[in-house]
């Protein structure tokens, strides 16, 4: 048995035998104001909601700035994707629970982490909804590593509460790559340069990309630019979270 399947029954078992606790805290969420996902009232007070923010690559903005602004980097050179959706600021307790989830298999954390992205996009999306999601591929090794893809896993829950399909055959890792983390933004382009592959015909022209964290947003760009050659029309990203720059 790996070790996701092994965290997965911890978590079913857990749920079963135990009361429902927030992830944070561990306080008895009935005691404190629960919300449905584990998460009670006073740490979800402490999320940074990350509502004011370009409207293309959802780079947190100044206060001073107008709501709906598009930020100069974007100004300056357009993404290829034409807007994004990044939930939350890449804050305690955000951070936490992003990098236990993706690095140490708390998946009960990522079941959250998808719930609350699906709550803002229910909240903030005005646009039509995309025809289908496609999370962000992992190369093969490193999902023999992790036994799991952190991306699809948060996709499947958007998927479900939105009524959207989720297709994570269509884009392939063609190559491993370095970790992004800590590789500024011109070797993060350059790592990924050539790393995906559109494996089967696009099924739609309105697509949205599922990822954990945007943090230059050098991954989404290079996705998008795969989809777009592939005939996508228009790309939303949506992420849990947005590291400023």
């Amino acid at each position: 048995m790996d070790m996701a399947m092994v965290n997965l029954t911890f978590e079913l078992l857990s749920q079963t035998v135990l009361p429902p606790t927030c992830i944070v805290c561990g306080d008895d969420v009935r005691l404190k104001g629960a919300r449905a996902i584990d998460l009670c009232a006073a740490c979800n007070g402490d999320l940074a909601p990350n509502s004011h923010a370009c409207a293309v690559c959802a780079e947190p903005l100044p206060p001073s700035v107008p709501d709906n602004s598009i930020c100069g980097v974007c100004l300056q050179k357009r993404p290829r994707y034409h807007a994004s959706l990044c939930a939350f600021r890449y804050t305690y307790p955000i951070d936490h629970l992003v990098r236990a989830f993706k690095f140490h298999g708390r998946l009960a954390y990522g079941r959250v982490l998808g719930e609350l992205l699906s709550v803002a996009l229910s909240n903030a999306h005005r646009d039509a909804w995309p025809a289908l999601l496609i999370p962000v591929p992992l190369a093969d090794a490193r999902f023999r590593e992790r036994g799991f893809n952190q991306a699809i896993e948060l996709g499947r829950i958007v998927a479900a509460r939105l009524r959207i399909p989720l297709r994570p055959d269509l884009v392939l890792r063609t190559r491993m790559t370095r970790e992004q983390t800590g590789l500024d933004s011109k070797a993060r382009r350059k790592n990924l340069r050539g790393a995906f592959a559109v494996g089967s015909p696009l099924p739609a022209k309105h697509v949205a990309i599922i990822d954990d964290v945007v943090t230059t947003g050098s991954t989404a760009n290079e996705l998008a630019r795969v989809l777009r050659r592939a005939g996508a029309k228009r790309i939303e990203v949506w992420a849990v979270a947005r590291t400023p720059r």
